[in-house]
């Protein structure tokens, strides 16, 4: 690989050009016509050729960009985007690269497909190139683990998607500047008196009082009214319903936290924390620890957070939540990285006239912490390719270098921290999640986990027991992991009573024989 800076300036060369070469030269269906195949050969001549196979069209022009900044240094090779719809995608990635010349020479999938796709020999192990770092110290772990399979590093990160906490900032600086004006107003009319009771009116006193009258007393600086709004970003479950009981809402606010519920991508950082599907790489059947203790209570503050947030799972969506938050009508919400393309789309179109944050989700409680779920994109190197040096050069071109210009020509979030990306805090605030999230796991015994786990949460959130839930739920994987019927111990945690539920008199049969 060349000098970094040398491959970065090629690149935004590249990508600022724009449709130099339009998406018809690379963006190819897997029916390509031999016309195309012509033209490409005149372009660029005699060169070996790799194909990129993907799924997201999002990412089209983009893909064509990124090979014709490869090709302005690399003369030897030319890599052909092929954009490849349908749902069995490894299959077609598989039935391709046994029957036609045209071997994907490297795909992107998703991380959770890549036990699937070594068993299948559909995936190789990777290196990164003499010269250039290892992969732990380029990618944050989670990434590393993301695509590390048996110990071994079959993919190269490439970018990602987690949960994070959105919220109204416009919202909070009001409730913010209202409640430091409130304290300052109060603190204004209960002056401090002699002990004599007599009052004295002091000169300080005096420019008080004219401070009062020209109205500059409620001013507040933006430093402090910020410095309120941090304090007011909640750090558990509980400081959201806290701030929901004391917030004196907008006419037009509808809900104070509202999310997806019936997603489990947006419920995941519930029990993310509590729960073990894989070990930490996601890769170990032996390490699958759903029924615990710990689960069971994140279930139960899940479960009530129904009774305080009234949320109807069968109206609800993502887009409609979105949409509403959009709109005005919620404070909190859970959303994913797409939110902040989408919300800086309605500012342009002035459909969004509000200023909004992101930050870190929640906790469950003080004693329980949540965690994130996150999927990672990744490219692999085909394991039927006869090309693997070329390939594998490529990806890490990919993946390491032309990853800088990612989010602005895509939306989508790299798995690198690569130039000012993440310089904007909105989107550091998702690079932090990330980093603090559990990758999904790649075990193919436990595939329909996710489906299983979205059921288990709906049933809890209309009222089912919670501990008998995830005890069901638990013995359902557990035999599809060991091939044979599984019954777990009860584990029995007694249900907490709120304190404001507590009746603190003493029960009649106690004082009736006037003891």
């Amino acid at each position: 690989m060349i000098l970094r800076k040398r491959l970065i300036t090629i690149l935004i060369i590249a990508l600022c050009a724009g449709g130099v070469y339009a998406a018809g030269h690379f963006g190819l269906s897997i029916r390509q016509t031999e016309d195309v195949e012509t033209e490409e050969e005149s372009v660029f001549g005699h060169r070996e050729t790799l194909y990129l196979w993907y799924t997201d069209e999002a990412l089209t022009d983009y893909l064509s960009s990124v090979v014709v900044a490869y090709s302005e240094y690399q003369d030897e090779v030319r890599v052909v985007p092929v954009y490849t719809a349908g749902r069995e995608y490894l299959e077609t990635v598989n039935q391709a690269s046994l029957h036609t010349e045209e071997v994907p020479d490297l795909y992107i999938v998703s991380n959770d497909s890549l036990e699937k796709a070594y068993l299948a020999g559909l995936a190789s192990e990777v290196r990164m190139p003499e010269g250039e770092l290892p992969m732990e110290q380029w990618f944050p772990e989670t990434a590393v683990r993301s695509v590390t399979y048996k110990d071994r590093q079959i993919a190269y990160p490439f970018y990602y998607e987690t949960s994070c906490f959105l919220y109204n900032l416009t919202y909070l600086e009001d409730w913010a500047r209202a409640q430091i004006e409130a304290q300052q107003e109060e603190a204004e009319e209960s002056p401090e008196q002699e002990e004599d009771g007599q009052a004295s009116e002091t000169g300080a006193e005096e420019d008080s009082q004219d401070q009062v009258e020209d109205g500059n007393l409620a001013e507040v600086s933006g430093q402090t009214v910020a410095e309120r709004v941090e304090q007011a970003l909640p750090a558990t479950i509980d400081d959201i319903r806290t701030f929901a009981d004391v917030y004196d809402a907008p006419e037009q606010v509808e809900a104070v936290f509202k999310w997806d519920v019936s997603d489990i991508f947006y419920n995941y950082f519930f029990v993310g924390d509590a729960i073990d599907v894989g070990g930490a790489n996601g890769d170990r059947a032996d390490s699958i620890h759903i029924y615990n203790e710990d689960a069971i209570k994140c279930l139960r503050v899940y479960q009530d957070l129904n009774q305080f947030f009234s949320i109807d799972t069968k109206e609800i969506s993502y887009d409609s939540v979105l949409q509403d938050f959009m709109d005005g009508k919620i404070v909190y919400t859970v959303a994913t990285s797409d939110a902040l393309s989408k919300i800086e789309a309605a500012k342009t179109e002035g459909d969004f006239v509000y200023e909004y944050g992101v930050s870190m989700l929640p906790d469950v409680s003080e004693d329980l912490q949540s965690a994130s779920l996150s999927v990672t994109q990744c490219v692999v190197v085909n394991g039927y390719s006869v090309k693997k040096e070329m390939a594998n050069d490529f990806a890490v071109y990919l993946t390491k270098y032309a990853s800088e210009m990612l989010f602005a020509r895509t939306g989508k979030l790299p798995a690198s921290e690569a130039g000012d990306t993440y310089a904007d805090a909105d989107r550091a605030a998702f690079w932090q999640e990330y980093q603090y999230s559990i990758p999904m796991p790649k075990l193919v015994e436990t595939s329909n986990f996710w489906v299983e786990l979205e059921i288990a949460f709906a049933r809890i959130w209309e009222g089912e027991d919670a501990n008998n839930a995830l005890k069901t739920l638990s013995e359902k994987i557990m035999a599809q992991v060991t091939g044979g019927e599984y019954t777990e111990q009860y584990i029995d945690v007694p249900e907490e009573i709120p304190e404001e539920y507590i009746d603190e008199e003493v029960p009649e049969e106690e004082t009736s024989d006037g003891n």
